[in-house]
Protein backbone atom coordinates (compact mmCIF):
# COMPACT_ATOMS: atom_id res chain seq x y z
CA UNK A 1 0.00 0.00 0.00
CA UNK A 2 1.33 3.44 -1.02
CA UNK A 3 0.83 5.95 1.49
CA UNK A 4 2.30 9.19 0.12
CA UNK A 5 -1.24 10.71 -0.89
CA UNK A 6 -2.12 10.25 2.97
CA UNK A 7 1.49 11.81 3.56
CA UNK A 8 0.29 14.79 1.33
CA UNK A 9 -2.94 15.33 2.79
CA UNK A 10 -1.57 15.85 5.98
CA UNK A 11 0.92 18.02 4.86
CA UNK A 12 -1.48 19.98 3.34
CA UNK A 13 -3.69 20.64 5.70
CA UNK A 14 -0.86 21.41 8.82
CA UNK A 15 -0.59 25.08 7.83
CA UNK A 16 -4.23 25.88 8.65
CA UNK A 17 -4.41 23.73 11.73
CA UNK A 18 -3.90 25.21 15.00
CA UNK A 19 -0.65 24.39 16.88
CA UNK A 20 -2.91 21.11 18.70
CA UNK A 21 -3.84 20.37 15.27
CA UNK A 22 0.11 20.52 14.43
CA UNK A 23 0.71 18.19 17.24
CA UNK A 24 -1.89 16.08 15.66
CA UNK A 25 -0.09 15.87 12.39
CA UNK A 26 2.93 14.97 14.05
CA UNK A 27 1.15 12.12 15.94
CA UNK A 28 -0.03 11.10 13.11
CA UNK A 29 3.15 10.39 11.04
CA UNK A 30 5.23 9.36 13.81
CA UNK A 31 3.70 7.69 16.00
CA UNK A 32 0.87 5.95 13.79
CA UNK A 33 1.99 6.02 10.33
CA UNK A 34 5.74 5.22 10.42
CA UNK A 35 5.54 2.68 13.35
CA UNK A 36 2.80 0.77 11.20
CA UNK A 37 4.83 0.98 8.09
CA UNK A 38 8.22 -0.17 9.49
CA UNK A 39 7.13 -2.46 11.97
CA UNK A 40 3.36 -3.50 12.26
CA UNK A 41 3.01 -4.17 8.65
CA UNK A 42 6.05 -6.48 8.58
CA UNK A 43 4.97 -8.20 12.31
CA UNK A 44 1.21 -9.09 11.28
CA UNK A 45 2.68 -9.75 7.70
CA UNK A 46 2.27 -14.00 7.45
CA UNK A 47 -0.14 -14.02 10.72
CA UNK A 48 -2.05 -16.59 8.87
CA UNK A 49 0.46 -18.66 7.93
CA UNK A 50 2.03 -18.68 11.33
CA UNK A 51 -1.23 -19.64 12.81
CA UNK A 52 -0.72 -23.49 13.68
CA UNK A 53 -3.26 -25.76 15.08
CA UNK A 54 -2.09 -29.30 16.75
CA UNK A 55 -4.25 -31.32 14.38
CA UNK A 56 -3.82 -31.99 10.60
CA UNK A 57 -8.14 -32.24 9.99
CA UNK A 58 -8.76 -30.61 6.25
CA UNK A 59 -10.41 -26.83 7.54
CA UNK A 60 -10.03 -26.95 11.10
CA UNK A 61 -7.35 -24.41 11.01
CA UNK A 62 -8.59 -22.40 8.58
CA UNK A 63 -11.79 -22.19 10.25
CA UNK A 64 -10.36 -21.39 13.94
CA UNK A 65 -8.21 -18.65 12.52
CA UNK A 66 -11.76 -17.10 10.64
CA UNK A 67 -13.01 -16.99 13.81
CA UNK A 68 -10.33 -15.82 15.88
CA UNK A 69 -9.88 -13.20 13.40
CA UNK A 70 -13.03 -12.31 11.66
CA UNK A 71 -10.53 -9.13 10.59
CA UNK A 72 -6.76 -8.45 9.64
CA UNK A 73 -5.62 -6.55 12.80
CA UNK A 74 -3.22 -5.07 10.21
CA UNK A 75 -5.83 -4.21 7.90
CA UNK A 76 -8.35 -2.31 10.55
CA UNK A 77 -5.20 -0.44 11.50
CA UNK A 78 -4.62 0.64 7.87
CA UNK A 79 -8.62 1.28 8.16
CA UNK A 80 -8.21 3.28 10.86
CA UNK A 81 -5.28 5.38 10.08
CA UNK A 82 -6.85 6.46 6.81
CA UNK A 83 -10.92 7.05 8.24
CA UNK A 84 -9.27 9.17 10.92
CA UNK A 85 -6.77 11.15 8.09
CA UNK A 86 -9.62 11.93 5.30
CA UNK A 87 -11.68 14.08 7.22
CA UNK A 88 -8.81 16.72 6.45
CA UNK A 89 -9.87 16.23 2.59
CA UNK A 90 -12.92 18.36 3.26
CA UNK A 91 -10.45 21.04 4.80
CA UNK A 92 -8.49 20.97 1.81
CA UNK A 93 -11.68 21.36 -0.31
CA UNK A 94 -12.77 24.30 1.04
CA UNK A 95 -9.46 26.04 0.60
CA UNK A 96 -8.92 25.21 -3.05
CA UNK A 97 -12.97 26.49 -3.14
CA UNK A 98 -11.78 29.62 -1.55
CA UNK A 99 -8.49 30.13 -3.57
CA UNK A 100 -10.50 29.58 -6.62
CA UNK A 101 -13.18 31.55 -5.54
CA UNK A 102 -10.11 34.99 -4.91
CA UNK A 103 -8.64 33.89 -8.39
CA UNK A 104 -12.28 34.40 -10.05
CA UNK A 105 -12.67 37.61 -8.30
CA UNK A 106 -9.73 38.30 -9.18
CA UNK A 107 -8.87 40.11 -5.35
CA UNK A 108 -8.42 39.00 -1.80
CA UNK A 109 -11.32 38.17 -0.40
CA UNK A 110 -10.30 36.10 2.88
CA UNK A 111 -7.12 36.76 5.65
CA UNK A 112 -3.72 35.73 5.31
CA UNK A 113 -3.16 31.73 4.27
CA UNK A 114 -3.15 29.93 7.19
CA UNK A 115 -6.28 31.97 9.03
CA UNK A 116 -8.88 29.71 10.59
CA UNK A 117 -11.78 32.16 9.93
CA UNK A 118 -15.94 32.01 8.85
CA UNK A 119 -16.80 29.09 6.49
CA UNK A 120 -13.62 27.30 6.83
CA UNK A 121 -13.94 27.40 10.51
CA UNK A 122 -17.14 25.49 10.31
CA UNK A 123 -15.35 23.04 7.83
CA UNK A 124 -12.46 22.85 10.48
CA UNK A 125 -14.50 21.96 13.80
CA UNK A 126 -16.56 19.28 11.47
CA UNK A 127 -13.35 17.42 10.84
CA UNK A 128 -12.04 17.22 13.84
CA UNK A 129 -15.74 15.73 15.45
CA UNK A 130 -15.59 13.24 12.65
CA UNK A 131 -12.43 12.53 13.07
CA UNK A 132 -12.67 12.40 17.09
CA UNK A 133 -15.96 10.38 16.10
CA UNK A 134 -13.89 7.53 13.63
CA UNK A 135 -11.37 7.08 16.15
CA UNK A 136 -13.96 5.82 18.87
CA UNK A 137 -15.61 4.14 16.60
CA UNK A 138 -12.36 1.93 15.30
CA UNK A 139 -11.12 1.42 19.09
CA UNK A 140 -14.55 0.14 19.81
CA UNK A 141 -14.62 -2.02 16.73
CA UNK A 142 -11.38 -3.50 18.24
CA UNK A 143 -12.83 -4.25 21.16
CA UNK A 144 -16.01 -5.85 20.03
CA UNK A 145 -14.14 -7.93 17.21
CA UNK A 146 -10.93 -9.60 19.68
CA UNK A 147 -12.84 -9.24 22.80
CA UNK A 148 -10.42 -6.50 24.68
CA UNK A 149 -7.13 -4.88 23.41
CA UNK A 150 -5.12 -8.27 24.07
CA UNK A 151 -3.06 -11.56 21.62
CA UNK A 152 -3.15 -14.39 23.22
CA UNK A 153 -0.23 -17.03 22.85
CA UNK A 154 -2.88 -19.68 22.69
CA UNK A 155 -7.04 -19.97 21.68
CA UNK A 156 -8.98 -23.43 22.08
CA UNK A 157 -11.03 -24.44 19.09
CA UNK A 158 -13.86 -26.39 19.06
CA UNK A 159 -15.89 -25.22 15.80
CA UNK A 160 -16.57 -27.51 13.00
CA UNK A 161 -14.68 -29.33 11.14
CA UNK A 162 -12.64 -29.45 13.95
CA UNK A 163 -13.31 -33.17 15.66
CA UNK A 164 -12.72 -32.08 19.10
CA UNK A 165 -11.06 -28.87 21.20
CA UNK A 166 -8.31 -28.66 19.91
CA UNK A 167 -4.84 -25.90 20.71
CA UNK A 168 -4.31 -22.82 18.70
CA UNK A 169 -1.15 -20.97 18.62
CA UNK A 170 -0.93 -17.74 17.63
CA UNK A 171 3.04 -16.34 15.95
CA UNK A 172 4.97 -13.54 18.17
CA UNK A 173 1.73 -12.53 20.60
CA UNK A 174 4.10 -10.51 22.74
CA UNK A 175 5.44 -8.35 20.00
CA UNK A 176 1.95 -8.19 18.67
CA UNK A 177 0.65 -7.06 21.83
CA UNK A 178 3.22 -4.45 22.43
CA UNK A 179 2.61 -2.67 19.28
CA UNK A 180 -1.31 -3.05 19.64
CA UNK A 181 -0.80 -1.22 22.84
CA UNK A 182 1.20 1.54 21.41
CA UNK A 183 -0.99 2.02 18.33
CA UNK A 184 -3.97 2.05 20.37
CA UNK A 185 -2.81 4.35 22.78
CA UNK A 186 -1.58 6.81 20.08
CA UNK A 187 -5.03 6.72 18.79
CA UNK A 188 -6.90 7.66 22.35
CA UNK A 189 -3.60 10.62 22.93
CA UNK A 190 -5.32 11.47 19.38
CA UNK A 191 -9.02 11.83 20.61
CA UNK A 192 -7.34 13.79 23.42
CA UNK A 193 -6.41 16.09 21.04
CA UNK A 194 -8.64 16.19 18.90
CA UNK A 195 -10.63 17.54 21.67
CA UNK A 196 -8.68 19.61 23.00
CA UNK A 197 -8.72 21.72 20.17
CA UNK A 198 -12.64 21.19 19.37
CA UNK A 199 -12.84 23.24 22.56
CA UNK A 200 -10.05 25.63 22.08
CA UNK A 201 -11.53 26.51 18.97
CA UNK A 202 -15.18 26.54 20.69
CA UNK A 203 -13.67 28.76 23.33
CA UNK A 204 -12.42 30.98 21.17
CA UNK A 205 -15.34 31.44 19.33
CA UNK A 206 -17.32 32.07 22.08
CA UNK A 207 -14.82 34.48 23.40
CA UNK A 208 -15.02 36.94 20.45
CA UNK A 209 -18.96 36.59 20.42
CA UNK A 210 -18.94 38.13 23.99
CA UNK A 211 -16.45 40.67 23.17
CA UNK A 212 -17.88 41.90 20.42
CA UNK A 213 -21.55 41.66 22.88
CA UNK A 214 -19.65 43.75 25.08
CA UNK A 215 -17.87 46.43 22.44
CA UNK A 216 -21.45 46.62 21.06
CA UNK A 217 -22.97 47.87 24.06
CA UNK A 218 -19.66 49.92 25.56
CA UNK A 219 -20.72 52.18 21.77
CA UNK A 220 -24.07 52.35 22.59
CA UNK A 221 -23.82 53.35 26.47
CA UNK A 222 -21.39 56.03 25.08
CA UNK A 223 -24.34 57.41 22.15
Amino acid sequence: MSWEFLCDLLSGVNKYSTRIGRIWVAVVFMFRLLVYIVAAENIWKNEHDEFECNIRQPGCENVCFDYFFPVSHIRLLALQLIMVSTPSLLVVFHVVYRENKEKHHNQKLYKSPGEIDGGLLCTYLISLILKTGFEIVFLVLFYKLYNGFKVPRLVKCDIRPCPNTVDCYISKPTEKMIFLYFLVASSCLCIVLNLSELSYLIFQILHKMLAEDVYQETSRLKK
